[in-house]
């Protein structure tokens, strides 16, 4: 669908500041028109595919995908990629030259990557086995003090909970 200058002009502004009626009149659209008409700009089947492949295009052009960081991270860990150092040289009295060199990431460089894609991978969770057992009791009817010691006695490290709302029939 084919837009019109002011709609591309619209949607553009829109796509900048996320704010329809100020897009609208940046565009050249009067204020009356942006107030009462703006949002249905937004609604127009054109202007929403525009503004979509504007979208995507800004996302695929400067935003990383996640393929894109592991290739990364895993080039850094593995020494691929080269850092460039400037070294001062001294020439002469009080000149200096400065001279770049490539080497291959240090250390600590390759140490955070490989931390990094971990932690990605769910390498380094902290495993922790637990095993519990308890008793499930429910008595329905009168709650005692035998009931209770029995439970004490047999199971003292059990939590009791007492539900002692009375029953209907009472």
């Amino acid at each position: 669908m084919k837009l019109t200058e002011r709609q591309r002009r619209f949607a553009d502004e829109y796509i900048i500041t996320g704010n329809a009626y100020r897009s609208c009149i940046d565009a050249g659209y009067s204020k009356s028109y942006a107030k009462a008409r703006s949002h249905d700009l937004l609604e127009n089947v054109g202007i929403k595919i525009y503004i979509d492949e504007r979208l995507n295009l800004l996302k695929s052009n400067k935003i990383a995908e996640q393929q894109e960081v592991l290739e990364y991270l895993t080039s850094v860990m593995r020494g691929q990629q080269q850092d460039v150092e400037v070294l001062p040289l001294s020439v002469g009295k009080g000149v200096q030259e400065l001279k770049t060199i490539e080497k291959r990431a240090d250390t600590s460089a390759r140490i955070r990557s490989a931390e990094l894609l971990g932690k990605r991978y769910g390498l380094w969770i902290e495993k922790q086995e637990t095993t519990t057992s308890g008793v499930v009791m429910i008595n329905v009817g009168e709650w005692n003090d035998e009931i209770e010691n029995e439970i004490n006695t047999n199971h003292p490290n059990s939590t009791i909970f007492i539900d002692d709302i009375p029953l209907e029939d009472d």
